[in-house]
């Protein structure tokens, strides 16, 4: 009782040595006055300092381990109010989510600002015509039917781990690519370069989701090469764009798990004329083609990347090769990437002669106005012309660095006729470069690329595509022999009505 009176008539409260610890970072500092009438108070402040460095000494540093665990949490964990923090283990995954997610959205949102504004400007540019009404109110009508299909594509493409969206290569807003992974991570996969295609106005590279899907099923890996379309960009921009994709691939997609394929190369190095007479002379001696007038050779050993192009796209990818062929014959311009490099091109209802095809565009809605604007004018036809451009003095050293190419169209492509390729072809073949052609009866322009996969079942595009790069590589594919049949992802009555109003 007597120690209850005590408290409660003393006019301070006692504290316990833990409160004092408290009181003492909270409580404001007394006057120095006070602390000059007190000797006593003094000298245990000073004892006090003089103890807290032998105390620092005595306790050991934390490990680094120890320190980034502790940094971490505690940015990770939210303050309360009266400073302390409250640990939620979970709670910087979170933020990681959320910020990750923060940033697909603000992306999505300026490629919605951009592709308005370039609509916006490509109305100036179509004006009122009924042409290109009638067939954009098709491809409505095209895209309503094909839905049921699109929704399971985009759904794999935006939530699939196997896919890797928008991985930069170049410094322009569209400079970016997708990569298709497959599920086994043993060994180095071949792969495939994939340029869209989208009539050089709406080509994006998520149009090749389906074909990146199925092939990545079949161990592949594959790179869908995005580039700048018009009015954002010309064809320059376009085949400038594809070739600096195509060189991101060849360069780095060792890290993603693919095989850019094992080559000893010599570029760039300017020999005397005897050494190079040297070499000539021994390349020959062991039947080894060469470009007479090239300042590199290339003693290739095997290369596992392909390149794939489908309607404007495949257009886009053959000259970004052929040019790359005619620089290394003229300059030996290997800079950023080598023809030996890609193993085979496919083309997919390309066309390889723009002269032969800007008035039957033009009947088909799309106006000479617009598509000579594309091709950057009249002038600059045979120059963006492959077949016209393989038949030139200059050009036709290069025929022999081309890899092998495969062509594949359908008879009934209104959009660009299979005489396209087959005049290609026919071209490449006279000047002594190995290609072939596959038809497929009956089928139209998005046939091969569309509906045949949304059909499921066996693809037969696809499986050739599949065997030569099997073929070529039966280590790297012999787990990958028997796929499972494709699930159909459309019903066939919708798809019959979409080949009857399709716009291509």
């Amino acid at each position: 009782m007597l120690r209850g009176l005590a408290k409660a008539s003393c006019p301070f409260p006692t504290f316990t040595s833990s409160d004092q610890n408290i009181a003492s970072e909270h409580l404001p500092a007394p006057p120095p006055g006070n602390l000059a009438r007190d000797p006593a108070m003094q000298v245990e402040l000073a004892a006090r300092a003089a103890a807290q460095p032998a105390k620092a000494a005595e306790t050991p540093p934390p490990s680094p381990a120890a320190a980034a665990a502790a940094s971490t949490a505690a940015e990770d964990a939210p303050l309360l109010p009266d400073g302390g923090v409250r640990r939620r283990p979970g709670c910087g995954r979170f933020a990681q989510r959320s910020g990750s997610f923060r940033r697909e959205v603000g992306r999505a949102a300026a490629e919605t600002f951009l592709l308005t504004r370039l609509t916006l400007i490509l109305l100036r540019y179509l004006g009122i015509g009924y042409r290109w009404i009638r067939q954009f109110l098709a491809l409505c009508c095209y895209t309503f039917l094909l839905m049921p299909g699109f929704v399971q594509v985009v759904y794999y493409y935006f939530f699939s781990s196997q896919v890797h969206r928008s991985v930069v290569y170049g410094d322009q807003p569209r400079n970016r690519l997708d990569l298709y992974i497959p599920t086994s991570t043993t060994g180095s996969k071949p792969v495939v370069a994939f340029v869209t295609g989208g009539a050089w106005i709406i080509g994006y590279k998520g149009w090749g989701a389906l074909l990146g899907r199925r092939l990545a099923e079949r161990g592949i890996i594959v790179a869908c090469i995005d580039y700048r379309n018009f009015p954002q960009g010309t064809i320059g921009d376009m085949v400038e764009d594809a070739s600096q994709g195509i060189a991101f691939v060849c360069n780095n997609i060792a890290s993603y798990g693919g095989d850019p394929g094992r080559f000893i190369a010599y570029a760039g190095v300017k020999f005397s004329n005897l050494a190079i007479a040297i070499a000539k002379a021994t390349f020959l001696m062991y039947g080894m083609n060469i470009c007479t007038n090239c300042m590199l050779w290339d003693l290739k050993i095997s290369s596992v990347i392909y390149l794939v192009g489908q309607s404007a796209g495949a257009h886009i990818a053959a000259c970004a090769l052929l040019n790359q062929a005619i620089k290394e014959c003229g300059e030996g311009d290997t800079s950023t990437w080598s023809v030996s490099q890609i193993k085979a091109y496919f083309g997919i209802s390309g066309g390889y002669n723009l002269l032969n095809l800007v008035d039957h565009f033009h009947r088909r809605g799309l106006y000479r106005s617009i598509f000579l604007s594309i091709m950057e004018g009249e002038e600059s036809l045979r120059k963006f012309s492959p077949q016209v451009l393989i038949k030139e003095s200059f050009s036709r050293s290069a025929v022999s660095l081309l890899p092998r190419i495969i062509l594949f169209h359908g008879t009934s492509d209104h959009s660009i006729p299979s005489a396209e390729s087959q005049a290609f072809v026919d071209a490449l073949q006279q000047h002594g470069a190995k290609a072939d052609l596959f038809l497929y009866e009956g089928k139209t322009h998005t046939d091969l690329f569309l509906q045949d996969p949304l059909r499921g079942g066996r693809d037969k595009m696809l499986e050739e595509i599949a065997a030569v790069i099997h073929n070529d590589n039966p280590d790297a594919s012999a787990q990958y022999l028997a796929v499972p049949v494709a699930r159909r992802l459309v019903p066939e009555f919708m798809l019959r009505l979409a080949g009857r109003v399709s716009p291509f």
